[in-house]
């Protein structure tokens, strides 16, 4: 697992950084952490790694406070699991608007932490990961996450449910990235889309789970029927 640990207070810091080695140790689980001593420190170095299991953010920081951070990193990913740590209770609701995974108040109760640590390390048992360059910079994208990838140009779009990103490399290396999962299947020369995510299939178009509509080619509709087909058998 790896963390990212985001306080003004060194004392903090070390504080969160050994009950994670306390609960790694526990669990048999491999722990990277990184610290930070401010928000603008974390978008640094953000923008050219983004693949974190956690972030922790303290809310009382100088100029870049933990909410107005947190609204940053939400603009551009909206899946990455964010528990604030305050010495106050009065900046929870805002917590839900960027839909922190946890809220805990110092002084911190490593129990209450562990609890944490352990929904987040189940949540990423289940759930696989891609890792994308894309306009927004690199992006570790649940695959339940994507709906659909199609081509444009030399590049490609990827859809979820509200955003868009693109994606710098062509369709045919995506296709060839994505249909390793059985998730995925390439439904046109154009398209790569998630099965999970169809609602109906019809011999030349798609019917997602929003009614967005997708073509398929003829050359694909017995791939697109087989894939569909063995998604839902289990």
């Amino acid at each position: 697992m790896r963390v990212a640990i985001c306080d003004d207070e060194a004392v903090q810091q070390q504080i969160l950084r050994k009950y994670l080695e306390e609960w790694a140790q526990m669990k048999d689980e491999v722990l990277e952490t990184e610290l930070f001593i401010s928000g603008e420190s974390f978008l640094f170095a953000w923008e050219d790694d983004r693949d974190y299991d956690l972030l922790i953010l303290d809310i009382e920081m100088g100029q870049l406070n933990g909410m107005e951070l947190a609204e940053k990193i939400r603009s551009q990913d909206e899946n990455i699991p964010i528990l604030f740590v305050t010495g106050y209770d009065r900046y929870m609701s805002q917590g839900y608007e960027v839909s922190a995974l946890h809220y805990l108040l110092k002084p911190l109760h490593k129990e209450k932490l562990f609890e944490v640590l352990d929904k987040v390390k189940k949540t990423g048992k289940d759930e696989e990961k891609q890792l994308f360059q894309t306009d927004k910079g690199p992006v570790s994208m649940p695959l339940s996450k994507i709906w659909y990838v199609e081509a444009r140009a030399h590049q490609c779009i990827l859809y979820t449910e509200k955003d868009e990103y693109t994606i710098y490399s062509g369709i045919n290396e995506t296709a060839e990235l994505l249909e390793k999962y059985r998730e995925f299947v390439r439904c046109h020369r154009s398209y790569v889309v998630n099965v999970r995510h169809i609602l109906a299939a019809v011999k030349s178009e798609l019917v997602l789970d929003d009614n967005r509509r997708l073509p398929v080619s003829r050359n694909s509709e017995k791939r697109v029927k087989q894939a569909f087909m063995q998604m839902f058998k289990g």
